[in-house]
This record gives structure tokens, C-alpha cells and sequence, in this order.
């Protein structure tokens, strides 16, 4: 009887270590990284899909492929720009597939779902491609980071510059969900500040290819300004018909709150020429900026060079370098890391991840030039200025983030 109480002890110490291990993160199952995004929509060619796949396998494999002895992989999926299926795969990764981190979430009610998800079952989000400033402020959550940019900071550069060159009365043409009524808010904020109005607005629903009504009611409000608070192609075709209608030729300016060098590259810079908008990146800014460029484009097949995909690499690699110094994967343990970390690569000068999840980091504002590099398709703009992260992003105090402890 006391050699088999003997054994049943030892079983149980070996099962409780075993657990301890587990619970640690010290296992030598793969460290799993989920890329979950737009693969097939509106964001599919330069915030999300194949692009976003590229650089965070393109970080993985610059880190080694493994950490902490274990294998790194790489899941994706389509949330298809909807919270209820975003919310599905990843309760799925989380629950069956043992995902330890969920990066991309282009689409901000997406990432405010799987935001909330996540930090509910200690999972780790590191969002890239959304904007909403919510994702920091009032819903923020202790494992959530937004790693770039947000609607504040580019509502603050854009806007920003373009009253201050006279555009002082805006009408907008705003997307109709999450991100597109924070961008129109924070955009409104930064107008109204610097003695601008708004006069007025229509709600677009997402993914139309139809913007002549709305483009009519900005004619029609005689708006000096027309401030396009969307993104990815809905951007493209309400600048492409705009182009079409000669609103600029007629004496009214574009405003993009969201533009990425894909979407002028797409366009032309003859339909975008003198167009400002505001960015985390721009890959032609610096020589580690090109040079990354350069070996992106040829381990992505091609994908294009934006700002987000930076940040979907640049994210990676340090939340993969968190998961080293802690020596576990445990979301506790990995987040404290992220928090103590400087980040110094290509993407972000002395950055940091704030309490409240906002990668602290400097912005660019951005025009677009009058005249294609025939060298590079991709070279579109000239940097104009350099936002610092301070004067981009909301001051901790004012984040509304409850976490935040004043």
C-alpha cells in the first residue's frame, strides 16, 4: 500500500510539473502565430492578405524559425471584413489550435471584436491594419497593442496640414462603420481646433464602387476641402471619380485620412498629384527602410511595400523578441516585456509600447509627386515632414484607456 501511495505521489508531482511547465509557456509545442486579416476584399492587396502573410513568415524566418527551442508557425485566415466570422476563427485558434498571438486585424470592428476575445482568454493582439483610436482608449484591454497608427495620428497630420494651406471649410465622404466615423471625429477635432468648419458629410457603406451621389453632395456643399475618411479600394475609387467629375480642376481639394503608396500607385500620380495624407512608414524615407524594401519584395513575390505590412513584420519580430527575454510564452510575462522594450529597426525609432497598447513612434506626412520615378513604381511621395509620436498620438492622460493608472 505505501509503495503505491509512493508512485500516486510522484505521478502527481510529475503531473503538477508538467501543468506548471505548460502554464509557464515552457512546453516545446510550436510558438503559434495567427495572421488574421482581409484576404479577398476591400483590404485585401496593400493592409492585409497575401502581403501581411509575406512579412510576418518574412519575420520569422529573419528571427530563425524558432524560439526558446520551439518551432514558430504561421496560421492565416480570411475575416472576410466580419466581426462574427473574425470572432469565430479566432476562438478556434485560441481554443483548439493554441494560438499564442493574433496579428494583422485589418478592419476595425473586426479588431475591436477579436480585441476583446483575445484578452479575455490571455492571447496577445497585435493590430497593424485598423485604425479606430478605441482599440487604446476606452476599449482597451491588458494584452491588446496597436502597433502604428491610429485615426488620431492621421487625422493630425493630414488635416492638419491642409488647414493650415487654406483649406478651411471640409465636407466628408466617410465609410460607414467603426473606422470610418473615428477618422471622420478625429479629422473633425483637428478642423475645428485650427478655426476650420465642417459642413457637412455622407455615409458610403463599405466596399461600394459607386461614390457619384456623394461626390454630388460634396459639389454641392461647396466644401474648399473633401476629406475621404476610408481606406483600401474605397479610397481608390472615390479618388479615381472624383478625378472622373473634376472636382479638382474645379477648385476643391481631396484630403485622404487613409492612403497607402499602393493605392497611388494604383491610381497614378497624375490622378493623385499634390494629394498630402499621413503615414507610419514610407519605405523610400531611409537606407534600412529601402533595404528592407528591397528583400520584402522579393520574399513576398511582389507584395506592395506599405506601411502596414512594415508594421506586420516589425511587430513580430518584436513580439517573438519579448518571448526570448521572458524565456516563456506566457501573455503576462510577454506583454511585461513589450512594455520594458525600446524598439529600434527600420519601421520605428526609439518606440515604445505605451500601458495603454499604443506603440509610441514618429509619422510622416506625405504628397504625392507630380511626376512617376520611371526607377521605382513604388517611389509616389516625397516625405514633407516628420510627425514626432508625442505630437501624432493621444497623451496617455487623455488616452480614456481604463487601464491607465494616473
Amino acid at each position: 500500500m505505501a509503495k503505491k501511495f509512493v508512485s500516486f505521489c510522484a505521478a502527481s508531482v510529475m503531473t503538477l510539473a508538467a501543468g506548471a511547465a505548460m502554464a509557464a509557456g515552457t512546453s516545446k509545442d510550436p510558438v503559434k502565430i495567427g495572421v488574421l486579416g482581409d484576404m479577398s476584399g476591400v483590404y485585401a492587396a496593400g493592409f492585409s492578405g497575401p502581403g501581411a502573410v509575406a512579412a510576418v513568415k518574412m519575420a520569422v524566418k529573419d528571427f530563425g524559425g524558432t524560439v526558446l527551442g520551439r518551432p514558430i508557425v504561421v496560421l492565416s485566415a480570411d475575416h472576410q471584413n466580419k466581426a462574427d466570422v473574425a470572432s469565430t476563427v479566432a476562438r478556434q485558434w485560441i481554443d483548439v489550435d493554441k494560438v499564442d498571438m493574433i496579428t494583422d486585424l485589418t478592419n476595425s470592428a473586426v479588431a475591436l471584436a477579436v480585441q476583446k476575445l483575445a484578452s479575455d482568454k490571455h492571447v496577445i493582439t497585435i493590430t497593424d491594419g485598423a485604425a479606430s483610436e478605441a482599440l487604446t482608449g476606452k476599449s482597451c484591454t491588458k494584452y491588446g497593442i496597436h502597433y502604428g497608427y491610429d485615426t488620431h495620428a492621421l487625422s493630425v497630420g493630414t488635416a492638419t496640414a491642409v488647414v493650415k494651406s487654406g483649406g478651411k471649410s471640409w465636407f466628408f465622404i466617410t465609410t460607414d462603420y467603426a473606422f470610418g466615423h473615428a477618422l471622420q471625429a478625429n479629422a473633425s477635432g483637428v478642423v475645428k481646433r485650427l478655426g476650420g468648419t465642417v459642413v457637412g458629410s455622407a455615409l458610403a457603406p463599405l466596399g461600394t464602387t459607386d461614390f457619384s451621389s456623394y461626390l454630388l453632395q460634396a459639389q454641392a456643399s461647396k466644401a474648399q476641402v473633401i476629406g475621404l475618411a476610408n481606406a483600401g479600394d474605397d479610397t481608390i475609387n472615390s479618388i479615381k471619380q472624383a478625378h472622373e467629375f473634376r472636382i479638382v480642376q474645379s477648385g476643391q481639394q481631396l484630403a485622404g485620412m487613409l492612403v497607402l503608396v499602393s493605392d497611388i500607385k494604383s491610381l497614378g500620380v497624375d490622378t493623385a498629384k499634390g494629394l498630402n495624407f499621413t503615414t507610419a512608414w514610407y519605405w523610400n524615407h531611409d537606407a534600412a527602410s529601402r533595404a528592407w524594401e528591397q528583400r520584402f519584395e522579393k520574399f513576398s513575390n511582389g507584395a506592395a511595400p506599405t506601411f502596414v505590412h512594415a508594421a506586420d513584420y516589425s511587430g513580430t519580430m518584436a513580439y517573438l523578441e519579448a518571448v526570448k527575454a521572458a524565456g516563456t510564452d506566457n501573455a503576462d510575462a510577454v506583454r511585461a516585456e513589450l512594455g520594458k522594450m525600446k524598439i529600434n529597426d527600420f519601421f520605428a525609432k526609439d518606440a515604445h509600447i505605451r500601458q495603454d497598447g499604443v506603440l509610441m513612434h514618429n509619422m510622416y506626412l506625405l504628397k504625392v509627386k507630380s511626376v512617376a520615378d520611371p526607377k521605382n513604381p513604388w517611389d509616389v511621395a516625397d516625405v514633407v515632414r516628420e510627425i514626432p509620436g508625442k505630437d501624432a498620438f493621444f497623451s496617455l492622460a487623455d488616452s480614456g484607456c481604463p487601464l491607465v493608472k494616473q
